[in-house]
């Protein structure tokens, strides 16, 4: 067998009737990569990207919500950060809000650009207040769960969203 009908019948096997068929993934084979050294961004591929980046950075977060949620629902006392003289019970409900509920939306790719806003805020308040005294290893993770909310808004939901189902027209670039 030569190496090209070698590649024919994977082709064949992973694209036409295998694993790929079972998600999205014949982007693909349409789209492959030719030449490495290509400066032009695939737009399926940046879909596919915004997705992966949206579940993992928000299913990150919500492991950070959930036990602030917990402890907002059944603690009687709350010792939290008093963030500008709100209190501290107002100000763990605006990071509940942030780190529990926007984080669904940009999983679920629901008004993703709005629900950035509140996330991109509340990592800036923890990397500058909450750790402003702290090293810079300490304030890394905030400080890359912000930059990664910035993509997510300057990119928005991309096309494997709810956003996308819901507006259903073309986005000029």
């Amino acid at each position: 067998m030569t190496e090209i009908s070698k590649t024919l019948v994977i082709d064949k096997i992973l694209f036409n009737k295998g694993f790929f068929c079972s998600f999205d993934w014949y982007i693909l084979k349409k789209h492959r990569m030719k030449n490495i050294n290509s400066t032009k961004p695939n737009p399926n591929a940046v879909d596919v990207m915004v997705l992966v980046i949206r579940l993992f950075v928000g299913g990150a977060m919500l492991t950070h919500g959930v036990p602030k949620l917990e402890t907002l629902v059944t603690s009687n006392q709350i010792q939290f950060m008093n963030f500008l003289g709100m209190g501290s019970i107002f100000s763990m409900v605006l990071v509940v809000f942030a780190e529990f509920l926007c984080s669904i939306l940009i999983i679920l790719g629901l008004f993703t650009r709005v629900a950035c806003i509140p996330l991109m805020i509340t990592m800036l308040v923890a990397c500058f207040v909450a750790h402003g005294a702290d090293t810079y290893k300490d304030q890394e993770m905030s400080v890359l769960y912000f930059f990664f909310y910035f993509i997510i808004l300057v990119l928005g939901s991309g096309k494997f969203s709810i956003d996308d189902l819901v507006t259903k027209k073309e986005e000029v670039y």
